[in-house]
């Protein structure tokens, strides 16, 4: 037997996508998220290689949150073999599911776009995944409270702490023969129109930390301010607002602000649609958990009705053709497929329309393109020339900058012995462990894609005494 707990880093290791980060131990190896890679194609690529670690020798997997970038790769582990179970918060596990079947049918949607017109190298294009093969996996989910531990082995327990940055999303507390270890996932605002602040943790011995942002600070100025002035200008224009964004946290936050500022009258009342049938069902998934949420109940209806819902693709084409200034958010937030792509090919072409990013942009991908000020975006096998106003609103990311950031790691009473810096690009990284390394004086290690390091050894630690009540329960 090994006598050592270590961490290899599967994913999200000098990237912001991709998260996978298996714990190995003497008793189980858990793999905490299971993300796809998103982005330039050297990072697509990997999605088709196997894992470097059998997946039947993973014992469990534990998901932070529902986002495509930390459940994506889910379909895949199950069919390279991995049996056990998937476990997630209440929430988590009914947006995964919604995610995962929308990932899979675009995947579908794609590769027969992509035979029929013929703008790829393979013959034929096939799907990373079906729709039959993300919902095998469903079988597999089990989900629990926040704050509720649950016993994974005799040396081992864990639970779910909530930490603000999308319905469900959570720290994993994991103890582990003596020793506290957490993972952040992905960090939530300290301020945030429907979603609590992250929950305060007060110790742990080891820290796996996300780093999106690590290298800036969000803008000062309201996000509802900025959004009126860019929502204004456009209509003087006789303009559209296009807004890319994620279905799941970004999307549910803007229709929130949007309806204020209606009812303000802070801006006109033009017709708002939410072209994203994944984006309606993350509204029922709200409307089931107000635990998980801040919006009063009226505010939430209000919501739902002010904006239109589009389900059905023939109901896009109908909104691109409708004369006079609107406003539209569909997903995905960073352009790399989905039904924004329609409205990007039909409106980018023209100076009186606005795209506004309200989220991380990934390298590789078109909103990052966007951001940078390109003068062409390649959609499904053809150049659009870029006229259209390309707006951005950072203060709306879901991410945690790197002040919140090292306001939340202040917090600790028992400061961490080590932070391992995952989920980030290369400069924003090694600038937040330069900062985390002045302000506390705490080791932080930038792990590589799939290097393994050592934690701790288990000669070093006493045997625990189980001071925490777990819990089997599940739904």
């Amino acid at each position: 037997m090994d006598y050592k707990v270590s961490i290899q880093f599967l994913g999200a290791a000098g990237t912001v996508t991709g998260s996978k980060h298996l714990l190995k131990t003497p008793e189980k190896n858990i793999l905490i998220d299971c993300g796809l890679f998103q982005g330039i194609k050297a990072l697509r690529r990997r999605n088709w290689d196997a894992l470097p670690f059998p997946a039947d020798k993973i014992d469990l997997i534990i998901i932070t949150h529902a986002h495509l970038d930390h459940t994506g790769y889910l379909p895949l582990i199950v069919k390279a073999g991995y049996k056990g179970k998937i476990l997630m918060t209440h929430p988590t596990k009914d947006l995964t599911e919604v995610i995962l079947r929308d990932s899979a049918k675009i995947q579908e949607e794609d590769a027969e776009k992509a035979n029929k017109h013929g703008y790829t190298k393979h013959k034929p294009a096939l799907p990373l995944y079906t729709l039959a093969e993300a919902e095998k996996c469903f079988s597999q989910f089990v989900s629990y409270n926040d704050d509720e531990w649950v016993k994974v082995s005799d040396d081992i327990c864990f639970r779910f702490i909530k930490n603000g940055h999308i319905l469900g999303s959570a720290f994993v507390e994991i103890q582990c023969f003596g020793k506290r270890i957490i993972f952040s996932g992905d960090i939530g605002r300290q301020q945030s129109e429907i979603l609590d602040a992250p929950s305060v943790i007060k110790e742990t011995d080891f820290l796996i930390m996300e780093s999106t942002y690590g290298d800036r600070l969000h803008p000062a100025v309201p996000s509802s301010l900025q959004l009126a002035d860019i929502i204004n200008s456009t209509i003087r224009k006789k303009g559209n607002i296009i807004i890319p964004s994620f279905a799941v946290g970004r999307a549910q936050e803007l229709m929130h602000i949007i309806t204020r500022l209606k009812k303000e009258k802070s801006i006109p009342d033009i017709p708002v649609y939410m072209d994203s049938p994944m984006g309606a069902d993350v509204l029922a998934i709200m409307d089931k958990y107000p635990q998980w949420h801040k919006l009063p109940e009226r505010e939430y209806v209000a919501m739902c009705k002010d904006i239109t819902t589009i389900r059905d693709y023939h109901e896009t084409e109908k909104v691109i053709q409708k004369k006079g200034s609107k406003l539209i958010i569909a997903a995905s937030g960073m352009l790399t497929g989905g039904r924004v792509l329609e409205y990007i090919k039909n409106y980018i072409g023209q100076k009186k329309n606005t795209v506004l990013l309200v989220g991380y942009q990934a390298e590789g991908t078109r909103g990052r393109a966007l951001k940078e000020g390109t003068h062409e975006i390649k959609i499904h096998g053809k150049y659009y020339q870029v006229s259209a106003r390309v707006a951005v609103i950072g203060s709306l990311s879901g991410h945690a900058d790197q002040g919140e950031m090292i306001g939340w790691l202040g917090n600790f009473e028992k400061k961490p012995a080590k932070i391992f810096l995952v989920h980030g690009e290369p400069m924003s990284q090694e600038a937040f462990r330069v900062k985390i390394e002045h302000e506390f004086n705490i080791p932080v290690e930038i792990p590589s894609q799939e290097q393994e390091l050592d934690m701790f050894s288990l000669e070093d630690v006493k045997k625990p005494s189980s001071s925490v009540e777990t819990s089997t329960t599940k739904q």
